[in-house]
């Protein structure tokens, strides 16, 4: 495919007509809006779920830009905490996560609905993208050749800096070894250890993992030395007192690995 990435999806987005984006707080989806916005206009409508399961941080950034750039944002409750599918914690959660939102963002618009899924996504195992089959959602990105990489580096173009450089955050529910029960209570947990930590050291990545065998905190090298030394004891037992109020032992510390509460279902290579 030839020409700029902005060019392509340029060319895209104009083909598509007008858009009902859904967007989670993240690079992608929010870079997406903004881009869809130039193509749209007025047109445009934006959809973000409020659930448990999303940081109100990301929320809070999602509501930020959509003040500024006036955008037609829908904050909506998409179902999937009524949905036992979704609260069993299967390996393929992430379909009923999104079945749920895009079928509850179709009962406002009859627009089309666009993800911000990029086409590093299509190489991972990602059963979402069932669902946004099932509800004839377009994926932008993919049609215009779009990587990850490229994402941001259009965020930059756009002059949207605090997009740009955001680490990647998938939903709180991800944090749930699979098979463990999704409650709000356990999303919440694992959100206050993290923003504790974020907080006290502000390290690259950090996870608080929640496993059949206790709690796991993952963190980038920096972080870990930062925290396994004698300057990260107060935060240590700030950490271990958190656990010990939601009935967990003591956590380990240890390296970061992407995706590593996930179970993998049989047939799929990791």
């Amino acid at each position: 495919m030839t020409g700029a990435p902005a060019e392509r999806l340029e060319a895209v987005l104009t083909g598509l007509g007008p858009l009902a984006v859904a967007v989670s707080g993240g690079v992608d989806s929010m870079t997406l809006a903004h881009l869809a916005e130039r193509a749209s206009g007025d047109a445009l409508q934006v959809f973000h779920a409020v659930s448990p399961a999303v940081p109100p941080e990301a929320m809070a950034r999602v509501r930020r830009h959509a003040g500024a750039r006036g955008w037609r944002l829908r904050l909506i409750d998409a179902g999937e905490f009524r949905d036992p599918d979704y609260l069993a914690n299967p390996a393929n959660r992430c379909f009923f996560c999104k079945f749920n939102l895009y079928g509850a963002i179709q009962a406002e618009t009859s627009a089309r609905i666009a993800s911000g899924t990029n086409l590093d996504d299509l190489a991972d195992y990602r059963p979402g993208l069932r669902a946004a089959e099932r509800h004839d959602v377009v994926h932008p990105y993919v049609m215009a050749g779009v990587d990850k990489a490229d994402v941001r580096q259009l965020a930059r173009e756009l002059g949207l800096a605090d997009l740009a450089e955001l680490p990647a955050a998938p939903c709180l529910s991800s944090r749930l070894q699979t098979g463990i029960r999704v409650t709000a209570e356990a999303l919440g947990f694992v959100h206050e250890v993290e923003r504790l930590v974020e907080r006290a050291i502000g390290p690259k990545t950090v996870r608080c993992r929640l496993r059949r065998d206790g709690v796991a905190i993952e963190l980038d090298p920096e972080g870990l030395a930062a925290i396994a030394g004698d300057g990260g004891a107060g935060l240590r037992g700030r950490i271990e007192t958190l656990c010990r109020a939601h009935g967990h032992a003591a956590p380990r510390f240890q390296p970061y690995r992407m995706g590593s509460a996930f179970e993998r279902p049989a047939g799929h290579a990791s």
